[in-house]
């Protein structure tokens, strides 16, 4: 518990937004200006979309005095495809990631936010506030939120969060009938909540046509990259319809583009990283999985394509390009982490090597 108190100072230190009231008034709006000489895609995967984005609110069923937040496309007319976010610790302020819930609405889509307590009686109710706020969403707004095409996404807590919470909504509700991935960012442990299974037995049956890219980041020392390679590797998603990619950092003209454990998030300005390390493989995916465009593939899937990893230069300087892999494995000792993978807390600590 005390090293999730610290981890919770420090995301909160890093954003600024551990205040719980993330509701009312106007969408905050980030600096749209990049840090560092590379601008953000202004065409192609990556690039914003063309919608505005509208906002609906509603009292969080399980979080007194916050709000779970709707983010979609201004003037639809019918429900549109819908990625279900899940936080990481520290991020339950919308701020943290709004960048992020914005691009995906300006492309037509539409992104569920739901804010748990970080320091709470138990990752059990945290998993349970997630499940709730989704569940809610859902069944409120249909002519918003379309459960035939689904995306689950989460970064930290939320990225190990997302594999149960997908499980569930998947083979429960039958979500994602038309379309369903998965998109995790530098996961912390993976727990199963109000399951008879356990989390192997649920990796092992997960549905085949789930689509996946897992994401870790080179200069992360919180969470351990074993977490990420473990659920992987077990997870029963083919080989041709997930990848695993490790992203390092850069130096381009002066300027450091540094793969944190808060890549990405709504700093007080965005850079390349964002945009091109993680909007635009999510872009891709979106549309690959909801619209089935096979060019989107490879750029999303694409087994190490040049489109998959190729960053941005500038002045003649690329950005390092990302490394794609069917099987990863550890580039650093656990001692390096906070939350290392043979932790007594990770439920699976016997998968760690």
């Amino acid at each position: 518990m005390k090293k999730l108190l610290y981890l919770f100072l420090m995301m909160c230190i890093a954003v600024s937004a551990c205040s719980k009231n993330n509701n009312g008034g106007n969408t905050p709006q980030p600096d749209n200006s990049l840090q560092g000489p590379i601008q953000k895609p202004v065409s192609g995967y990556g690039s914003d979309g063309n919608y505005e984005v509208a906002e609906i609110d509603f009292d969080n069923p399980q979080y007194a005095g916050t709000q779970v937040s709707i983010f979609y496309p201004k003037g639809i007319t019918s429900p549109k495809p819908t990625i279900f976010f899940s936080h990481p610790f520290g991020g339950e302020n919308k701020a943290y990631n709004i960048g992020l819930y914005n691009f995906i609405a300006t492309k037509g889509y539409v992104v569920v936010f739901v804010p748990y307590r970080t320091v709470d009686i138990s990752v059990d109710h945290r998993y349970q506030t997630l499940w709730e706020g989704f569940m809610k969403a859902a069944m409120a707004y249909p002519n918003i939120i379309d459960t035939r095409k689904v995306g689950f996404m989460g970064h930290s807590f939320g990225g190990g969060a997302s594999i149960d919470l997908a499980y569930k909504a998947f083979t429960e509700k039958g979500w994602g009938q038309d379309a369903r991935f998965l998109f995790t960012m530098a996961p912390w442990y993976s727990f199963n909540w109000n399951s008879p299974f356990t989390i192997e037995q649920q990796l092992r049956s997960f549905p085949t046509n789930t689509k996946m890219i897992a994401q870790v980041y080179d200069e992360d020392d919180v969470n351990d990259h074993r977490l990420s390679i473990d659920i992987y590797k077990h997870i029963n998603i083919p080989d041709s319809e997930k990848d695993f990619i490790y992203i390092k950092s850069s130096a381009i003209n002066g300027y450091n583009y540094v793969t944190d454990h808060v890549t990405p998030s709504s700093r007080k300005a965005y850079d390349a990283l964002d945009y091109y390390g993680v909007y635009r493989l999510l872009d891709a995916m979106m549309d690959y999985s909801f619209n089935g465009n096979a060019n989107a593939k490879n750029v999303a899937l694409g087994n190490g394509s040049t489109a998959q990893i190729t960053m941005p230069s500038y002045n003649g300087q690329s950005m390092t390009p990302l490394e794609v892999t069917d099987n990863p494995t550890p580039k650093y000792p656990q001692s390096k982490y906070q939350f290392p993978c043979s932790s007594n807390a990770n439920p699976r600590g016997n998968y760690c090597e």
